[in-house]
């Protein structure tokens, strides 16, 4: 396994949740590293087995499985990691983890270039209009790293290894390879950075994680056509919970009423202005 020394480097960004988390299903736990939501899959009810969906912030990893102990007990069993995709707050503590629980990782064949040490992510696009966070966003990692020896491709057929009740959905525009998990009973949502329940490029609201549904974060997403339609093929879900990658889970009326407008005025709600990536397919 090869790290980048760009994604590994501590960021310094964090929110009023940082370290804290949340059941939102009797098998599905959210836990907030910094900025960034990880989510532990398993119902410790009936067993110390469980997954990690997504590997969160740089050096966060003591802190994820410091979680998972206290979920699923001192002989939790991690069986393996998916991944919504390969951006640095969403693998920042993979190789850590890896390291102490060689386990697959399973991740679209599209993300597979930047989790194989191929290629780069696109230049955040810090002239994209938006808030302080997209100002900044210049200085956040997009190397790739190369946990090759893990990953894994999932299944052409939607299915979900080891979670026979979740499905998984390509939901790219974010990035080339995103994708969502999705459980019938119970209707839980987990959309990566599908969208989001906080305006990810506003520092205030990231930090007071105020919450509301907003788009995909605007600095970071290449194809604004492609996400779009990701929205609507969530939003078609009628999912009753939903946790995304950055922000508060969200659930009932407030959910459905906010992914819906969202969906339905996706050009002028979540598309900004101007930004490099705009006019781009």
């Amino acid at each position: 396994m090869e790290r980048s020394t760009e994604t590994d480097a501590l960021m310094p960004m964090t929110s009023i949740r940082s370290g804290s988390g949340m059941e939102i299903a009797p098998d599905t736990y959210c836990y907030t590293t910094q900025i960034s939501n990880v989510f532990l899959i398993g119902n410790p009810a009936v067993s110390p087995n469980w997954v990690l969906v997504d590997a969160g912030m740089p050096r966060s990893a003591e802190k994820i499985l410091k979680a998972a102990e206290k979920r699923f007990g001192q002989n939790h069993q991690l069986q393996s990691i998916f991944l919504t995709h390969g951006h640095f707050d969403h693998v920042g503590a993979i190789i850590d983890i890896l390291e102490k629980h060689p386990v697959p990782v399973y991740a679209h064949k599209a993300e597979f270039p930047y989790l194989t040490g191929m290629e780069n992510y696109p230049e955040p696009d810090a002239s994209v209009e938006g808030g302080i966070v997209a100002k900044i966003s210049k200085t956040f990692p997009v190397q790739a790293i190369n946990i090759s020896e893990h990953l894994v491709e999932l299944p052409a057929d939607g299915s979900v290894p080891g979670l026979p009740e979740w499905r998984w959905l390509h939901t790219p525009g974010h990035t080339k390879g995103h994708v969502s998990f999705f459980k019938e009973l119970g209707r839980v949502l987990i959309a990566g950075d599908a969208f989001t329940t906080v305006k990810q490029d506003s520092l205030y609201k990231v930090i007071r994680q105020k919450k509301h549904i907003h788009g995909p974060p605007v600095y970071l997403t290449t194809d604004w056509r492609a996400a779009w339609e990701s929205v609507c093929k969530l939003a078609d879900l009628e999912p009753s919970v939903a946790a995304t990658g950055h922000g508060k889970p969200m659930k009932g009326s407030e959910l459905a009423e906010g992914l819906v407008d969202l969906a339905t005025h996706f050009p002028e709600a979540a598309v900004p202005s101007h930004g490099k990536f705009v006019h781009t397919k």
